[in-house]
């Protein structure tokens, strides 16, 4: 299983300079190979389909990372307008043709129905203007961690590194990242053993009902508290919107109030974040078996609740909660985007029909229990969820059964 570990790290002010010139590299091979490939691309769509064409000419073949480094990388830095490129390892540029290779077919697949997932739009232009930027080191550019701890990267030095906790195994890759507030980061790509995570079996499963008062409402009766982060922050990050408004488009004061604006944001992102690692860290751990319900996030952030939709990241939660289970041996199921969880009476399986949001408790018309809404979801999200993995679990024949 692939993992990706990630650490700060802080450049010294010639680090910095050097790393922006390695980005700029990068930069100018991507807009360099696509502003070849995309009217390639858009003269072969106007001929139509091959079978079925709409116009007559040749069709032209479309330029591949090989072709494209010779003549992007090895004779342009020859040139006088691109003799620059000797500022970035080859082994980055490269890389960031193979990764125009993959943004174009992840958007051709995405169009055919070969991946999965909403469309994928095709590659643009980058822009020097763009406030994250990235780099990634591969074997063949030899960067290497030092004695004392620091990762030394070819073209920019040996960078300190904040190293909160050992690698598994020795790093294929590593992404030097450089985010919004102006913080860098080292993203390694490390191969760990399946099994050296897995725990041992526990008994108990539990299942989740996801929500805006309440952040979750588990099935065993206990509920998680929506900590809310956004709406708690929205004070400071108003007034660091103004001071940035006021500033005049262009200037160097701009950008340090576009700098304060992103690190507010990004404080809330990383609480957010801490908040979802923690959490499924402790159901995936304690419960062997894991269930969550399927929710429209995309279609309720159109709605007058999209900011508290986007404040509890629910998306990211799920998402942390199935890798974590995988990992760690666990079941992990989603409950189908229609399944009625809140209709049916968790204590005889009675349909009672739709209810208003404003509806918190109810009566079981059928049996008389009387139900909370969302602690009533939950234990019908568990109930579905195991019905899902015992239809998903192989048949074991009976005692009588005659085998082949």
């Amino acid at each position: 299983m692939q993992l990706r570990y990630q650490f700060r790290v802080y450049p010294t002010p010639g680090q910095r300079i050097r790393a922006a010139r390695v980005f700029g590299c990068r930069r100018v091979v991507w807009n360099d190979a696509l502003a070849r490939i995309k009217p390639v691309k858009a003269s072969n769509k106007l001929l139509g389909n091959p079978k079925d064409r709409l116009a007559h000419g040749p069709y032209q073949l479309v330029p591949k990372s090989p072709g494209l480094a010779k003549t992007l990388i090895t004779e342009a830095k020859k040139t006088p307008e691109r003799v620059f490129l000797i500022d970035a390892p080859v082994g980055v540029l490269q890389q960031t043709l193979r990764d125009l290779d993959a943004a174009w077919k992840a958007h051709e697949d995405s169009k055919t129905g070969k991946r999965k997932g909403p469309k994928v739009a095709p590659p643009r232009f980058k822009s020097r203007k763009d406030n994250r930027q990235a780099a990634r080191f591969t074997r063949s550019d030899r960067w290497s961690i030092t004695e004392d701890g620091k990762l030394r990267l070819p073209k920019i030095g040996g960078l300190k590194v904040k190293w909160t906790r050992d690698l598994p195994s020795e790093p294929s890759s590593v992404t030097l990242v450089k985010d919004r507030s102006g913080r860098y980061w080292a993203s390694f790509v490390v191969e760990t053993d399946p099994a050296a995570d897995i725990l041992s079996p526990t008994d108990g499963d539990q299942g989740i009902d996801l929500g805006l008062t309440r952040f979750a409402v588990l099935a065993d009766g206990s509920h998680i508290a929506s900590p809310k982060y956004l709406r708690r922050a929205e004070k400071k990050l108003k007034k660091r919107q103004r001071e940035l408004s006021r500033k005049k488009k262009g200037s160097s004061n701009r950008d340090k109030a576009r700098i304060r604006v992103a690190r507010a944001h990004a404080a809330v992102a990383d609480a957010r974040r801490n908040f979802h690692h923690q959490w499924s860290h402790k159901l995936t751990s304690e419960n062997q078996a894991v269930f969550t319900e399927t929710l429209n996030v995309c279609g309720l952030a159109r709605t007058r609740l999209a900011k508290s939709v986007h404040d509890a990241g629910w998306a990211q939660f799920v998402m942390f909660c199935e890798y974590k289970a995988i990992r760690r041996g666990r079941s992990f199921a989603k409950v189908a985007r229609g399944f009625p969880s809140s209709q049916i009476c968790s204590a005889c399986g009675h349909r009672d029909g739709p209810k208003p949001l404003h509806v918190r408790q109810w009566t079981c018309p059928n049996c008389g229990t009387r139900h909370d809404r969302d602690f009533n979801a939950g234990k019908n999200v568990r109930y579905e969820g195991r019905r899902i993995l015992a239809a998903a679990a192989p048949s074991t024949p009976g005692p009588g059964a005659r085998r082949r």
